[in-house]
């Protein structure tokens, strides 16, 4: 993992061996988040246990980016798409991410959540287009 700082702020660039893993119930609040989920984002498993997953959602994400990730899932789709989160320290890291509608471990509808490093070339034409339609909301 690395630091850079671009954009009057400092992203974290994941490795090409990250693998990011959450499972959240069907409110989206996380049940589990393996050891590198912790590392990027900068919490502790215990802080993140139980809390809603947006708590890692950075600002410039846009909310129709998210209403169709919900419609997707909650039909029992699996949906997949560029995500930037924020870390607890406010700087930030893109993801490629694949949501799978799941039984989660404790036998109830849930989601899991596997990310791993975006390409440069996937991030500069996802910024562009998150920024036009943030600027639209």
């Amino acid at each position: 993992m690395l630091a850079k700082n671009i954009d009057g702020g400092k992203e974290i660039i994941l490795d090409e061996y990250t693998f990011i893993v959450s499972e959240t119930d069907e409110k989206g609040n996380i049940l589990f988040a393996n050891e590198e989920f912790c590392k990027v984002a900068g919490y502790s498993v215990d802080e993140l246990i139980g809390k809603p997953h947006n708590i890692v959602r950075h600002y410039d994400m846009p909310k129709i980016a998210f209403k169709e990730l919900w419609e997707t899932i909650k039909k029992g789709e699996t949906w997949s798409g560029l995500v930037k989160n924020t870390s607890k320290s406010g700087d930030y890291y893109w993801v490629y991410a694949t949501i799978f509608p799941t039984i989660t471990s404790e036998g109830t509808k849930g989601f899991l959540s596997c990310r791993k490093k975006a390409t440069d070339e996937e991030i500069e034409i996802h910024k562009n287009l998150y920024k036009e339609l943030k600027d639209k909301e």
